[in-house]
């Protein structure tokens, strides 16, 4: 966990910078590789990786929305491992089957992101490698959690996630699911994530494409 930045943060890529400077400790390692959360993790985790000369890849996590209201979460899915929000399910009487159709939905959607982003390249390896998971804030947690376990499951030497701001108690919730917090932000009261950035669209797929494509051109990982 860190102190505050100055906020807010232009856009992504500000925050990205900003971010970069407190994960100097992994830098020019040849065992480190930086993993996204897309959309809008993505081009805060390019100027990580660059800064860091890391290769950079995404992890596709789909939160679990309330029909109806999806901003709200009530779980994430990620790999295989699906995370629920158990008092958020409880409040408002969410039933099984309502959970297991969204659920079914975004696995799809899951599915359909990883063909289009790798276009055809396999997942990256991460068991024994230094795992810097990155999104562009933290809320409530449910899809870095969901990441951050299915992550967990593939055998990383160390798990470290990372972001340009987040709520207090989210960020300190997080050091039960990692081996590093890093926050660069959290101020208070938090309210949501887009508040801290002055331009903060979507991030598109094409987005998301083009940056992995430049990461791939530009950035040349340290090498043992």
């Amino acid at each position: 966990m860190n102190g505050a930045m100055t906020l807010p943060y232009k856009n992504r890529a500000t925050g990205g910078r900003a971010l970069a400077s407190l994960l100097a400790a992994y830098a020019n390692r040849d065992d480190v590789l930086v993993l996204a959360l897309p959309r809008g993790g993505v081009p805060v985790a390019f100027e990580v990786a660059r800064a860091l000369r890391a290769a950079l890849d995404v992890f596709i996590v789909r939160k679990l929305g309330v029909p109806g209201h999806e901003e709200l979460a009530m779980g994430a899915l990620a790999d295989g491992v699906r995370v629920l929000n158990e008092s958020v399910i409880r409040e408002l009487w969410i039933p099984e089957e309502v959970i297991e159709r969204v659920t079914e939905r975004e696995q799809q959607e899951l599915l359909r992101r990883d063909q289009l982003y790798r276009a055809g390249r396999p997942a990256p390896q991460t068991e024994g490698r230094t795992v810097i998971l990155v999104d562009d804030g933290l809320a409530t947690g449910s899809t870095m959690r969901a990441a951050a376990r299915a992550l967990r499951a593939m055998h990383p030497a160390r798990l470290v996630i990372a972001v340009p701001v987040a709520a207090q108690e989210t960020c300190a919730a997080m050091l039960v699911e990692a081996d590093d917090v890093v926050c660069a932000a959290m101020p208070h009261p938090f309210y949501a994530v887009g508040l801290w950035y002055d331009d903060f669209p979507q991030t598109s797929d094409n987005e998301v494409r083009e940056l992995l494509e430049r990461a791939a051109r530009e950035i040349e990982p340290a090498h043992a």
